[in-house]
């Protein structure tokens, strides 16, 4: 056998010295036994010159070998014996021979952003805060194993469960079966994103993160208005909402949340009081629509707050002189121009006209990120008056 051949990738190499007082027959048969009696190991071997040291290697593991190694000594040149047994793969088991009693339980797949909230002084202390009325119908989105659900369904009259997983559906419907609550729980499966929200009095959920966003301009923009809604956010998302003119994290998605409700920060909790536990930490956000809504066409107004926070440290005459600012608007006010039978000059020119827009208004020399809702609303009307529109 050639020297080579001990490196196998499914076993490790072992080297085996003459044992004292021990048998280990390698009279030129390709196998031997190694501690007769008491370990039935079959060897393969090859002799090492100048050396009367055989290195050999397992063939057939033996049950009986239970130790990582085995030391010996040979007498006659006083080497020490180590035998490495290979690691044994345990196979996995099937249902079947699973013992009673050790069921997996159930697997969340955080994919879905399901991590859910285990902490039972948590989820009252949001139930309190949502401030619910014994005749409230609440909308929750993402119940989970109904952790939140279980407790509303004890304060008020009615609540409806969105859920896109149907096996977490099933446990929640299992733990309220039987129940006087089960009358009072209605469970929607299905994406939330894609479905026309129902008549809700107030909305309180452990979101999902990757929807945080989304889901809350669909809420905003839900009629009829509904009271409150607490929602639990990861923790930079929420201090986004709630950021204020001069912050770092003043964006775009706090001047239009700011908009339409008022948002207040309640608390932070911490990854820990999660199964399983996301990378990120949360907070709770109370977020009350304003009602009646301000009269601003929301198109109009997140256009002109798409272009400005593109660049927010810059000033609006740097961001407007943009060449694709420039192209768009000037297409937006060829529109307008067609559709009021307005005459445009034959020396028109879009960029001067735009910087003397923010020149008259003021705004020329301000910059997106310390500017609040008002300044933006003036701007606003300061471009739709001279006929210029963001959608």
């Amino acid at each position: 056998m050639k020297r080579s051949g001990l490196y196998d990738r499914h076993l490790r190499l072992f080297f085996v010295c003459l044992l004292h007082e021990r048998s280990l027959f390698c009279s030129g048969s390709p196998c031997a036994e190694v501690f007769p009696g008491r370990l039935a190991c079959r060897l393969r071997y090859i002799s090492l010159w100048p050396l009367e040291l055989r290195a050999v290697r397992v063939t057939a593991s033996s049950p009986e070998l239970s130790a990582t190694a085995r030391k010996a000594t040979w007498a006659g040149g006083g080497l020490t014996v180590i035998l490495i047994m290979p690691k044994v793969k345990k196979q996995p088991r099937s249902r079947q021979q699973r013992p009673e009693g050790k069921a997996p339980g159930i697997r969340f797949n955080t994919g879905l952003g399901q991590h859910i909230l285990k902490n039972p002084l948590i989820v009252n202390s949001i139930i309190e805060k949502a401030s619910l009325y014994p005749t409230d119908v609440v909308l929750e989105v993402g119940p989970g194993t109904g952790n939140m659900t279980v407790k509303m369904l004890e304060k008020v009259k009615k609540v409806i469960a969105c859920e896109l997983d149907v096996k977490l559906a099933g446990e929640l419907q299992k733990r309220v079966q039987g129940t006087p609550l089960a009358n009072k729980l209605e469970i929607k499966i299905g994406d939330v994103l894609k479905s026309d929200l129902p008549f809700f009095d107030a909305c309180v959920a452990n979101l999902p993160y990757q929807i945080s966003s989304p889901f809350v301009f669909k809420l905003l923009l839900h009629r009829p208005f509904f009271r409150c809604a607490v929602l639990m956010f990861q923790r930079e998302f929420a201090l986004r909402l709630v950021a204020k003119p001069g912050s770092p994290l003043y964006c775009r998605l706090s001047v239009n949340t700011q908009l339409l409700a008022r948002v207040d920060h309640l608390m932070k909790v911490g990854k820990n009081n999660f199964k399983p536990p996301p990378k990120v930490e949360s907070s709770v956000v109370r977020i009350e629509p304003r009602n009646p809504p301000p009269p601003i066409n929301f198109q109009e107004w997140d256009g002109l707050l798409r272009i400005v926070f593109v660049r927010k440290n810059k000033t609006l005459a740097a961001v407007f002189n943009s060449n694709a600012v420039k192209k768009l608007l000037e297409k937006n006010y060829r529109i307008h121009c067609s559709q009021n039978n307005l005459e445009i000059p034959e020396d028109f020119s879009i960029g001067s006209f735009i910087q003397g827009i923010l020149k008259d208004t003021g705004y020329a020399e301000k910059r997106a990120r310390v500017m609040d809702i008002d300044d933006f609303i003036s701007v606003l009307h300061g471009f739709n008056a001279k006929g210029i529109h963001f959608s």
